[in-house]
């Protein structure tokens, strides 16, 4: 089959498209034949190395753990799936990932994909929507009537977080740039904030929750915006025992995980219409360098998806 692999750390330039074994499913896992793989950051952090200390990679290795395709072939005890079977998840981050024509994952790492969206916007979906209904429900536990305030509304994992938060009947506000104001409100923010001519911290405040994508300074300028007893959700950092009690609010740091339910979840919303995927940017699956450099640019609306099979 042909693949994405790298076989060393470094710029885009060591990804490299060639010829590798298509693998065999073990006990318990299904081959899948790959449609599309969706482009996270998380898959040029593993690229550049940023990662190789916790998820002790072997390589060459097959990078991009997001994917839509269908069941090609079933592990020994597989019964929850079928041959043929239109599938989309999260593939284990410390494995081969979707870049490549064919894929082995564990069934615990996938769904039936949403009926309404190709394979294409299916591919977009795990790891940015998980991460996204993982930060506001499970962590911040965001219920109807409360406020949240999302950053970067407008990219992967903030324009799922708009519509889960709207879905839910919270008041939602974003930041965005100035580019991105209308789109963020289109997907249903109460509020956005160009962050290019104002300073969110002037706009919002007493919000019970702040999803925080960003780090550094936008995640420090963030704590004095939550209420007390307010949470604030980091993709990138954990904050110090100092900083939570001299605001009054709790804090936590998520790392997305599979969960077949909440992508049975998330594909009932797609397919109800309260969800929509937003694809900026597809590539075919030889020029995924250049994803890997649009990602990397952190200028993207919504997602980037690499297509591998039409």
């Amino acid at each position: 089959m042909k693949a994405i692999r790298m076989h060393s750390y470094g710029g885009p330039e060591v990804l490299v498209y060639e010829d590798i074994p298509r693998p065999k499913p073990g006990s318990g896992e299904v081959l899948i034949e790959v449609h599309a793989a969706g482009v996270n950051p998380i898959d040029w952090k593993v690229r550049e190395g940023y990662t190789k200390d916790w998820l002790n990679h072997k390589l060459p290795l097959i990078p991009g753990w997001d994917v839509s395709g269908i069941v090609a072939d079933l592990g020994e005890g597989v019964k929850n799936f079928a041959i043929g079977d239109q599938v989309y998840g999260k593939l284990d981050t410390s494995l081969d990932g979707a870049y490549a024509e064919y894929a082995v994952t564990n069934t615990e790492n996938i769904a039936l994909k949403p009926r309404t969206a190709d394979h294409v916007h299916a591919a977009a979906v795990p790891i940015a929507a998980l991460t996204a209904w993982q930060s506001l429900f499970d962590l911040a536990g965001l219920s109807a009537g409360q406020t949240v305030l999302i950053h970067a509304a407008a990219g992967g994992v903030g324009h799922f977080a708009v519509q889960f938060a709207k879905w839910k009947g919270s008041r939602v506000l974003g930041t965005a740039s100035a580019r991105n104001v209308e789109f963020v409100k289109k997907i249903g923010a109460d509020m956005v904030i160009d962050y290019t001519i104002k300073k969110f911290e002037e706009e919002a405040s007493s919000v019970d929750c702040v999803l925080d994508t960003q780090g550094g300074n936008v995640l420090r300028r963030s704590l004095p915006v939550l209420k007390k007893g307010g949470i604030v959700v980091s993709t990138l950092e954990e904050l110090s025992a100092e900083d939570l009690k001299k605001y009054g609010i709790r804090a936590a740091h998520v790392v997305a995980r599979a969960d077949p339910s909440q992508l049975k979840d998330i594909a009932g919303l797609i397919d109800a219409g309260h969800v929509k995927t937003m694809v900026e940017t597809v590539f075919p699956l030889e020029e995924a360098r250049k994803a890997h450099e649009l990602s990397q640019s952190g200028h993207a609306r919504g997602k980037i998806v690499l297509m591998v099979k039409e």
